[in-house]
């Protein structure tokens, strides 16, 4: 449940971008996504109140589950990637299309259809008045896996924010990914590499909802199973892995994170964290290193998200 507090401070933050004379940046949104209907409606709506419905770009990767019929924003339907060049395509796709957008557009954004990107609601009103406040060239956010608590927390609720149903969450480097930018710079290494510099922003967070809720992992990655074995695709990722194989990893590793702690969960603090140590420059690529998701699952401690995050996304 949203705090009364943080709801007084984003209305005050609020009214006070409103009495700022700065124009707002024009900002695009791009995301490629299929059978993806759980997360899609919520990607549409969160990015709609943050750039406008009509700036959000959907590229359809072949979805049969009906999930982009009729969304209030673009949606381009693709033909399919060439099999053995998903990843290479979809970086293709993203960096050029972006590239073209950035001459009409001050900021592009790309990221997957589970992950969200929250200015932090103590310092900014929302994701325009922060990036009418961050000049950089490229930006990235300190990243939270949010994680059901299956001991704890219940399904999620549809139409209702995530964030505050889930409580808890995993500290993410590999997820602190260049996924805002101003400059035609190419997107590599699945989006978590890009050519220009840039370093993590403890002000923006990503909230990124692969583990957010059991059944919906169990589903989502049985259908991402099928395309690695059909296709190909994701390999050597955590698509190689069936739907139980995941659930049951979430449940054992939240369960034995929680009784590590004794039940005493601290509270994610963005100021234990050395923005220039999540980094590393190789060949002209910049690019957030960390472990994989299920390395991350396993061995990153339990965290408290920010309770003012509750109720946003």
């Amino acid at each position: 449940m949203t705090s009364s507090w943080s709801l007084r401070r984003r209305r005050s933050l609020a009214d006070e971008a409103r009495a700022t004379t700065t124009a707002p940046p024009r900002i695009a949104v791009l995301t490629i996504a299929r059978d993806e209907g759980e997360m899609l409606a919520r990607w549409v709506a969160h990015y709609g109140r943050a750039a406008g419905h009509e700036n959000l770009i959907v590229f359809d990767d072949g979805s049969t589950d009906g999930s982009t019929d009729d969304l209030p924003c673009t949606v381009q339907r693709l033909p399919g990637f060439r099999k053995g060049n998903f990843e290479a395509g979809r970086m293709s796709l993203a960096s050029g299309v972006a590239q073209g957008l950035l001459g009409i557009y001050d900021v592009v954004i790309f990221t997957d259809v589970d992950e969200f990107l929250v200015p932090d609601p103590a310092r900014y009103a929302d994701l325009s008045d922060y990036l009418a406040s961050r000049p950089e060239r490229v930006i990235a956010p300190f990243a939270l896996n949010v994680v059901h608590h299956t001991t704890i927390e219940g399904p999620l609720v549809s139409g209702k924010p995530i964030v505050g149903q889930r409580a808890y969450a995993q500290f993410a480097p590999l997820m602190c990914k260049p996924s805002i930018k101003r400059v035609s710079a190419a997107w590599t290494n699945a989006s978590h590499g890009i050519k220009a510099p840039y370093v993590p922003d403890p002000g923006l967070f990503m909230v990124h909802m692969k583990f957010a809720d059991l059944d919906l992992l169990r589903r989502q990655a049985d259908r991402r199973n099928q395309l690695a074995m059909s296709v190909g695709r994701g390999k050597g990722s955590s698509w190689g892995r069936s739907g139980d194989d995941l659930a049951g990893l979430l449940t054992a590793t939240t369960a034995a994170a929680a009784a590590s702690t004794g039940g005493d969960v601290p509270e994610f603090d963005p100021t234990s964290v050395l923005p220039a140590r999540l980094v590393r420059e190789e060949d002209g690529v910049h690019r957030a290193v960390g472990p994989g998701h299920i390395d991350n699952l396993r061995n990153q401690p339990l965290l408290r998200i920010p309770e003012r995050l509750h109720g946003i996304v």
